[in-house]
């Protein structure tokens, strides 16, 4: 029991999670769609232009596309919950913030780990960074997972010289990394996926976030599409160790900065050692980046901001796609 209570102690309450978006879900519509242009009046804050700025960063359209044509676009009427275990999270996350707007709205949703950039505007959780992805419009999806934030009393000073790395190990830069690097003695690596075994010396149990806030390195290495520890590790006093992400969600992974945010290693891994040991040696550096790191998560924190965001995001969607 002990345990498992250690396993969810940085996670967040899928029991709180899932009762209060059922209990939007319940609640009719038009209580919300009242209240959206009082939502928007918040435009008027000081930090209106920063705002604009992540909108436009998260929507992309700037010319008028249509989706009326696609055969996945769906009227916000018969936007409704899929009894679908993968997808509620999704379903809800969206919700929460199309509820606001018209019925006879469309949308074009695209659930999951998404990697390539759809024909038409689509609503998804991740993109890929380089090429033109308008067509890609971000919303914040699968918060109960990929959102969750640490608070590690731990200075980078006091923990491991190593670098900690427990992942599924599906993916082929995943397995790369692997079989370089999970007998060197900077690297304590774990698979921790029972299937797809490459090696399986591999395999290793799980551990919770508060044992890897012991090791001054955590591998913050892509899997389908982002790094889901990115968030996290960067909220701690621990360093992210990833090459440049190619993906992209609401966190923005497409506007770090190598070396300032995180530790930047190439894409072939080769320079891993190298990296480990100069800010072993060079604590100072590695505290400006844990600085800058805690910097950039705490734009992700002010709640009725980001709430704000969403609504505008989605506002220009309508807008773009002709609708309004």
């Amino acid at each position: 029991m002990f345990e498992f209570i250690r396993k969810q102690k940085h996670k967040n309450n899928k029991i709180l999670y899932y009762t209060k978006n059922f209990t939007r879900y319940y609640i009719p519509k038009k209580i919300y769609q009242a209240l959206l242009q009082k939502k928007l009046k918040r435009l008027e804050l000081e930090d209106m232009e920063y705002i604009r700025q992540r909108v436009n960063y998260y929507n992309k359209l700037e010319q008028e596309r249509t989706i009326t044509g696609s055969s996945k676009s769906i009227v916000l009427k018969d936007f409704k919950l899929q009894h679908r275990k993968k997808g509620n999270v999704y379903f809800f996350d969206t919700y929460e913030f199309t509820r606001y707007f018209p019925d006879q709205y469309r949308i074009v949703t695209l659930f999951g780990d998404i990697t390539q950039v759809p024909d038409v505007p689509s609503l998804t959780k991740s993109r890929p960074i380089a090429g033109d992805n308008a067509n890609s419009v971000i919303l914040k999806l699968n918060k109960i997972r990929h959102y969750t934030f640490v608070k590690d009393t731990k200075r980078f000073t006091e923990k491991k010289n190593m670098l900690i790395g427990r992942a599924c190990i599906k993916q082929p830069q995943r397995v790369r990394f692997w079989e370089m690097y999970f007998n060197h003695p900077m690297c304590d690596l774990g698979q921790i996926n029972a299937n797809n075994i490459v090696n399986p010396e591999w395999i290793k149990k799980s551990i919770s976030i508060d044992e890897h806030l012991d090791y001054k390195f955590i591998l913050c290495i892509e899997g389908f599409d982002v790094a889901s520890n990115l968030k996290w590790v960067m909220s701690s006093n621990s360093l992210a160790v990833m090459p440049k992400p190619t993906y992209e969600t609401w966190f923005m992974e497409g506007t770090l900065i190598p070396n300032y945010h995180y530790v930047c290693i190439k894409d072939d891994y080769s320079d891993l050692e190298e990296r480990l040991t100069y800010y072993i040696n060079h604590p100072d550096e590695a505290q400006a980046i844990i600085d800058h790191a805690h910097e950039y998560v705490a734009q992700f924190q002010n709640r009725k901001r980001e709430d704000l965001i969403s609504l505008l995001v989605l506002k220009k969607y309508f807008e773009k796609t002709g609708q309004c």
